[in-house]
């Protein structure tokens, strides 16, 4: 590959959710609840798209182009809090840094695009073209938007690595194969997934935006978990440096509360509750982290934990469950835990049966408990965080 093209709402900006959390506040006026529902319905599409899917669904007594008005108008109000998703600066750095030409496709209009990216420190000077929706005859998922990014990067489209969340940009099969696939298919989000992807003629890779939907993207050229598990070298570019002993290196992020048990599993399982972290979940992509745990009554340990729905359990929810290294000769449930997380590890991922499960979690513990000797690591054992007054006393 030659050049990167970047979609931009779910792939590289985390505009989804504060996205929902507009249209929880307008919908209130209207005696209605944003319950996510429509979500699937709506990544990627264009805004008059959105607002007719909205506008339809909730029965809303206002003409589309009034939804756009009213809501971008909050939107835009919020841009400035939008936070990159998780490998976003670190890979946009990266292309910049070894010359690889990059490009932003969006759905958006092109003064909407220069908005968003204007609050991120770098990005506009990183991206040698952007295309928007109202810079093309029609925006996704027609290819235009990415047959003109090649275009003035004056490079061919398949030399082209579209990057991209949304369903319908997957696919890299022949055309035999695109048509059997619409005629047995009836989920049209790939439909028009594949159809779009390979009438682009460039290798995709997707990053799925919405949580339990890898299924949906089969015909993409690779499906990752998040920008984290990106290798550019399997795509001719240069790769990252900055994986070490097997984990990448992150800034601190923290959270905490009471130890609870068996998240419904009837085991040992440790979890920490995640009402009030939504943010921090949403923030982070489901994977294998690790870090400190500091226990209110015990100390510091170092420890290795799962974000994510745990596919093996098929979990309902987001969950969070750390495994403190060190053997305990008694429980303590409901005892005060906070971690520091320092470094990831690998995405989360299936297994086909429960010994592969274990064996994985136990090679996982080998990695953490190495890396964690590391300086670079080392030095968060003695974060502030972790220095927990019990309110039973020591």
């Amino acid at each position: 590959m030659s050049c990167v093209i970047l979609d931009l709402d779910g792939t590289l900006l985390n505009t989804d959710g504060m996205f929902s959390e507009v249209l929880k506040t307008f919908l209130v006026k209207y005696g209605k609840e944003w319950d996510g529902r429509e979500k699937h319905k709506i990544v990627g599409k264009t805004p008059l798209e959105e607002a007719a899917i909205i506008v339809e669904d909730y029965g809303l007594p206002c003409a589309k182009h009034e939804f756009v008005n009213e809501v971008y108008s909050m939107f835009s109000d919020h841009l400035c809090k939008v936070k990159a998703l998780p490998g976003a600066n670190r890979l946009i750095k990266h292309l910049s840094c070894h010359g690889v030409p990059m490009a932003l496709a969006s759905n958006s209009h092109r003064a909407t695009i220069e908005s968003k990216i204007s609050y991120q420190h770098g990005w506009k000077e990183s991206f040698s073209v952007i295309v928007g929706s109202d810079e093309v005859r029609t925006g996704k998922p027609s290819p235009d938007i990415f047959l003109e990014a090649a275009k003035r990067l004056n490079m061919e489209p398949s030399s082209s690595l579209v990057i991209e969340d949304s369903v319908y940009v997957i696919g890299s099969y022949s055309l035999e194969f695109l048509f059997a696939l619409l005629l047995k298919d009836k989920d049209s989000y790939v439909r028009i997934g594949v159809v779009a992807g390979k009438a682009a003629g460039m290798e995709v890779v997707a990053v799925p935006s919405l949580p339990k939907q890898t299924h949906r993207y089969i015909a993409a050229d690779e499906v990752i978990n998040s920008l984290l598990d990106l290798r550019p070298e399997k795509w001719g570019l240069p790769p990252f440096q900055d994986w070490i002993e097997g984990t990448l290196p992150s800034e601190p992020w923290y959270i905490g509360g009471p130890v609870v048990k068996g998240l419904g599993r009837g085991s040992k399982v440790l979890g920490i509750p995640t009402e009030g972290y939504s943010d921090v979940l949403s923030e982070h992509p489901s994977g294998v982290y690790f870090g400190w745990a500091g226990l209110s009554t015990r100390g510091v340990y170092k420890m290795v934990m799962s974000i994510g729905w745990n596919p093996y359990f098929d979990n309902a929810e987001k969950t969070i469950e750390p495994w403190l290294l060190h053997e305990f000769d008694e429980d303590f449930y409901d005892e005060e835990l906070h971690l520091v997380i320092v470094g990831y590890i690998r995405p989360e991922a299936n297994f086909p049966s429960l010994e592969t499960l274990i064996a994985k979690i136990h090679e996982d513990r080998k990695v953490a408990e190495r890396a964690l000797d590391l300086p670079l690591y080392s030095k968060y054992r003695d974060d502030p965080y972790l220095k927990i007054t019990s309110s039973k006393g020591q």
